[in-house]
């Protein structure tokens, strides 16, 4: 009896190996060019702000709820936090008024719930200063929140930030009647958050509205979780003009998870630079003084890029590569539900640009919106800045599985291969009901489709 009931325990034993071993072999994952995903994107634990040292209530130091605009205060109280060691920053129940902030290493920001750090409509509470805007570096409005250099910067809470944009998009749609081409630098505008030359960041669960301009915008760092965020600004009855929900330029290992966005432009575009040259990070150009190109300064390439069991209201891309996008190589879109979206995937292709778009998967999507898929020429502020020779462009290993979805325009892809080139892509398991848009693989060097059903419906 003894020898059967170890016998038993030994065969438990090895039942529970197996299925642990099973579970760990479950949770192997991968990118699309073969790597493995690694841990870090799996841990989503939320933040124990606890743990990021002493906390400071904004209301304790004269940042009160007075509808009046705290600037200095704010920011002497960064300053103070950072001089002491660093902590966190606490914004308590009630609406507070700032211009742009600077935040320090060791610094954090935590929003409660029923808190909101609003951001002034006067323009002059944004001191122009050097910044990375649309692809090249030159000077431009602050974000609200700013952040630069830092290393394991945080944004938590429940609360909110408003970037109260309505004046600014007043002022953008009434100089567009008087100058139709109006550009966002013409009319500049704050962005909301704007975090660069940083590593392990991560905000999570605020809500991020009604930016004046660009939401989330991740420059030149690594290491970054969006997680829980309800991102949004209004596509009517007012346009907010070019409020993306996330802009990452020039980044690596970043993960987007359980996130709400609507937004009246791109959801989450990657960027990264552009310009004739724009690729000289990753290729020499012996014959080329490249420091008559100082637009070429901050550019670079972004790379190991999830985004998952996020829910997208309108957008005009559920991801878009471009408009100023160089080398993108490892970007996961998956488990979404869309609704009302112009583009799912869109890639922009710019004449004057050098681009290399590689190793793209969509997948385990449903929902509505005008195009599966849309690759088309970008010409907007198109120039070749005297290289006699329009740059060749590739989009290569792009993948779309696995999606239900109600179109407009199934294939809406421009056949251009004088400007770029596209190869080994692959359409699997897709259930389409759509209005237009023939599936041209003539357009595609080695396209491979497996269990494509396409209804096409009367408009």
């Amino acid at each position: 009896m003894r020898h059967l009931r170890l016998l038993s325990f030994i065969i438990l034993c090895l039942i529970c190996n197996i299925i642990c071993f099973a579970k760990k072999e479950k949770t192997i994952d991968f990118w699309p060019d073969g790597t493995e995903i690694t841990d870090w994107f799996r841990d989503t634990t939320p933040l124990d702000i606890s743990s990021l040292g002493k906390q400071y209530k904004i209301s304790d130091f004269g940042v009160v709820n007075d509808g009046k605009v705290h600037t200095k205060e704010f920011q002497t109280l960064i300053d103070k936090v950072e001089s002491e060691g660093g902590g966190v920053i606490v914004v308590p129940e009630g609406t507070y008024l700032t211009g742009a902030l600077f935040f320090k290493p060791g610094v954090n920001l935590h929003i409660k719930k029923g808190g909101t750090l609003m951001g002034s409509s006067d323009p002059s509470d944004y001191p122009l200063i050097k910044t990375r805007i649309e692809g090249e570096t030159c000077l431009y409005f602050p974000a609200l929140i700013n952040a630069d250099g830092v290393d394991g910067f945080s944004i938590t809470g429940e609360g909110t930030i408003d970037g109260n944009g309505f004046t600014y998009w007043k002022h953008f749609w009434d100089r567009r009647k008087w100058n139709p081409k109006c550009t966002n630098k013409d009319e500049q505008r704050p962005r909301l958050i704007y975090v660069s030359n940083s590593k392990n960041v991560r905000i999570e669960g605020v809500n991020l509205q009604n930016s004046a301009f660009w939401t989330t915008h991740i420059h030149n760092s690594e290491n970054v979780k969006l997680l829980s965020l309800h991102i949004f600004s209004p596509a009517e009855p007012v346009k907010a003009p070019s409020t993306d929900a996330v802009d990452l330029d020039v980044v690596k290992n970043v993960l987007i998870k359980d996130c709400y966005m609507s937004v009246n432009d791109d959801a989450v575009a990657i960027k990264g630079g552009k310009g004739p040259f724009a690729d000289a990070f990753r290729n020499s150009y012996p014959d080329v003084d490249l420091s008559l190109y100082p637009e070429i300064e901050g550019n670079g390439g972004n790379e190991n890029i999830l985004i998952e069991d996020c829910e997208y209201g309108f957008s005009h891309g559920c991801l878009t590569l471009g408009s100023e996008s160089v080398f993108n190589h490892n970007i996961i879109l998956r488990k979404i539900k869309v609704k009302d979206a112009n583009n799912l995937l869109w890639l922009k292709m710019r004449p004057d640009t050098p681009q290399l778009y590689e190793y793209i998967t969509v997948e385990d999507i449903e929902g509505n919106g005008k195009n599966f898929l849309l690759v088309a020429p970008w010409t907007q502020f198109y120039d070749l800045k005297g290289r006699e020779n329009m740059p060749m462009s590739y989009s290569d290993h792009i993948t779309m599985r696995n999606i239900k979805f109600d179109c407009d325009n199934f294939f809406n892809v421009k056949n251009r291969d004088d400007q770029y080139r596209l190869s080994n892509f692959n359409f699997e398991n897709l259930d389409i009901n759509a209005k237009a848009g023939e599936l041209h693989t003539e357009y595609v060097d080695n396209f491979t489709i497996k269990n494509v059903n396409v209804n096409f419906i009367d408009n």
